[in-house]
């Protein structure tokens, strides 16, 4: 049965677009005009308590009864766990996978989506400290991940979720004004991940 996938064409919610079509899960799109106002909606407050998308509705979730999952993270774990893919099963190997999508969750989502905030105001001194504060936060947070994937092809070692939920944010790279030529090794890792045939059709596919 295909999951019933609530979204918009934004990072995160190209981080589950991409999950999918890399997990092999049939899906059906239902656009969440967060431009209008839609996350506010009843019907999806129903599925998503904190207003946002994505959220996903599975008909055969645990016990073959339908579930519901909201927070972007959650959604990747959930998926991971239900497929077995890019999930380890080896606690050990789900630390890094969980460190990393935490990081993600935690800073490099957060960070630049204030960058895009603060970029996109036309007040000079309302934006100039935002923009500062955050552009320079985004580019610790990239050289943080320039760092590891230094060491590492994929964030936790093999590809995992972790690496889906950081290419989301990743993806917009020019809209929070970073050269990834400045981050080599983050530069190695975004071509060959958008190289991907199933990731390179999540980030096509239509979201709005």
């Amino acid at each position: 049965m295909s999951i019933d996938l609530y979204t918009w064409n934004t990072p995160n919610g190209r981080k589950i677009s991409a999950a999918l079509e890399e997990m092999g899960l049939p899906y059906t799109v239902h656009p969440v005009n967060i431009g209008k106002g839609e996350q506010f909606n009843p019907d999806f407050l129903k599925i998503s308590p904190n207003n946002r998308i994505p959220a996903i509705v599975d008909p055969d979730g645990p016990g073959g009864a339908p579930i519901s999952v909201f927070e972007s993270g959650a959604i990747l774990i959930y998926l991971g766990q239900k497929t077995g893919k890019f999930w380890p099963a080896d606690v050990r190997a789900q630390v890094p996978v969980l460190e990393w999508l935490m990081w993600q969750m935690g800073g490099f989502g957060p960070m630049p989506g204030q960058v895009h905030h603060f970029i996109a105001l036309e007040n000079e001194a309302d934006r100039r400290y935002g923009l500062e504060r955050y552009s320079k936060e985004t580019r610790r947070l990239y050289g943080v991940a320039d760092r590891r994937l230094a060491e590492a092809e994929f964030f936790a070692g093999q590809i995992s979720i972790a690496d889906f939920a950081i290419l989301g944010w990743a993806w917009r790279h020019e809209r929070h004004q970073v050269d990834l030529a400045d981050f080599p090794n983050v530069k190695r890792w975004y071509e060959a991940m958008m190289a991907r045939p199933a990731t390179k059709k999540g980030f096509e596919v239509a979201l709005s």
